[in-house]
């Protein structure tokens, strides 16, 4: 099958590429250096020249601070980017996966979010990220939208390493206690979205590591796994002041994959030890 992954440089773009081609698919690598999705025409322009059959859009503004600086600058990536790539793939009769996030959910209560839930997002990025599912379901009949959070990989700036990074000169280090979510290791994810692009299993899907955690557990277990000698502090959100609010409830149920025949991703100290693994191999 041939396979155009957007956002192909990023942390998740890179291990989907590598999973995709070595399963033999041909692999359609896009990025904002050939082309731009804000831009509808040449958007289309690039699915005629290149026809793909099917199209994973991983591609997104991400910083979800700076989002509340420039949403409007979001909301064309984010929302008004997938509409373009929607709207091409309706034109051209193309298979979409869409990338989303647990920031579509307002982030309270203690229970899952099922994909049936209402969405109330409550910062920019949850917004425009939602608006992007919105003119996926709109425009299309047939698709994938799979939300996942608290995501990590060898390929990008995430949380293993920046609590790896802080163990070379400190001894001790806060985190949150008080969010709580699922970690999601690229690698893992790939293989999901593979299995999946080749189905026509179509629907809303969450997609994380099994287990949930808070950011201080999962603090500690890198520390732990890491063989690195840390003492970390629990603290509230309150303490960590920040431009948005961020949920304290991201976890996300994910029985619409075992209905639909797809493997549930191991679990995420599983995940965990595997990326330590890969990380150390990366640097030898």
């Amino acid at each position: 099958m041939r396979v155009l992954v957007t956002g192909a440089n990023g942390q998740l773009g890179q291990d989907l590429c590598a999973e995709l081609n070595r399963r033999g698919h041909y692999v359609i690598a896009s990025d904002i250096d050939n082309m731009d999705i804000t831009d509808q025409k040449a958007v289309l322009c690039f699915f005629k020249s290149t026809l793909p059959e099917a199209v994973i859009h991983c591609a997104a503004y991400t910083a979800t601070d700076n989002a509340e600086d420039e949403p409007e600058v979001c909301r064309r990536i984010n929302a008004e980017g997938t509409k373009n790539l929607a709207l091409a793939c309706k034109e051209l009769n193309i298979k979409m996966l869409y990338i989303s996030t647990d920031y579509v959910f307002n982030g309270c209560g203690e229970v899952p979010f099922t994909v049936g839930d209402p969405a109330a997002p409550l910062s920019v990025y949850g917004k425009t990220k939602y608006e992007g599912e919105c003119f996926v379901r709109e425009i299309l009949t047939d698709y994938f939208i799979v939300r996942i959070s608290w995501v990590f990989g060898i390929h990008g700036k995430n949380f293993v390493r920046t609590m790896l990074r802080l163990a070379k000169d400190r001894t001790e280090v806060s985190v949150v206690n008080d969010q709580i979510g699922s970690p999601t290791y690229t690698v893992d994810l790939s293989v999901l979205l593979a299995d999946m692009i080749v189905t026509d299993k179509y629907g809303t899907y969450h997609a994380t590591n099994e287990g949930f955690c808070s950011w201080y557990d999962f603090a500690c277990e890198i520390f732990r796994a890491s063989k690195n000698e840390m003492t970390v502090h629990p603290v509230t959100s309150d303490q960590f002041p920040a431009k948005i609010k961020r949920p304290t409830n991201s976890r996300m149920d994910k029985s619409e994959l075992d209905k639909n025949g797809f493997s549930r991703l191991p679990t995420w100290q599983d995940a965990l030890a595997r990326f330590l693994e890969e990380l150390k191999g990366a640097e030898q």
